[in-house]
């Protein structure tokens, strides 16, 4: 909730160099498992290229596919700012993310509010994505923290469902009103 990303991008370029229409890329990531692998480890970045590649014709270098398909991203700017107030305030604040080691690649290359994080859960380096509970462990172990110590953010109710499920305080992240909302009825801020 501090970055938003649209596939659609990556998809027109990406179209621009393969033999099928944006709409097969963006229906390939949907439907086939090769992003899910990605995203868990179970595939470099290599490998997720070639798969890519050779199932929508994509015609470009491994470089340019790597520049299409990361500049998905732009910085949802108060949710930004509310992560700066919640430092300022002393809270501890981490990043717990189903992605990949190249839209992280680039994140931190392109947006410098990454870097005032505590420490990093990615699902590509643990090997699972939310709502699966290993990656909530590994978040536990990153903070050092259980239950209702942690107040966790999310836009996707499953996943506030498996925090919960945790014992940990949860927010449906809407909009950032709501959200910033909901930690002040908390006392976070």
């Amino acid at each position: 909730m501090l970055v938003d990303f649209d596939w659609s991008i990556a998809a027109k370029k990406i179209a621009t160099r393969s033999t099928t229409p944006p709409e097969q890329f963006h229906h390939h990531l949907a439907t086939s498992p090769v992003l899910w692998q990605y995203e868990c480890g179970q595939l470099t970045r290599q490998e997720f290229f070639e798969a890519i590649r050779t199932a929508i014709g994509f015609q470009g270098t491994d470089a340019e596919f790597n520049g299409y398909f990361a500049a998905i991203f732009t910085e949802i700017a108060p949710m930004i700012a509310l992560h700066a107030e919640l430092r300022q305030r002393g809270h501890r604040t981490f990043i717990l993310s189903n992605t990949n080691d190249l839209a992280i690649e680039l994140v931190r290359r392109d947006f410098p509010f990454f870097k005032d994080f505590d420490g990093y859960v990615f699902s590509y380096e643990v090997g699972a994505m939310k709502p699966d509970e290993k990656i909530y462990l590994a978040a536990e172990a990153m903070t050092g923290q259980r239950g209702t110590d942690l107040i966790f953010i999310d836009d996707r109710p499953e996943n506030v469902a498996a925090g919960a499920a945790r014992g940990w305080r949860t927010i449906l992240h809407e909009t950032p009103e709501k959200t910033r909302q909901a930690l002040t009825a908390a006392g976070v801020i």
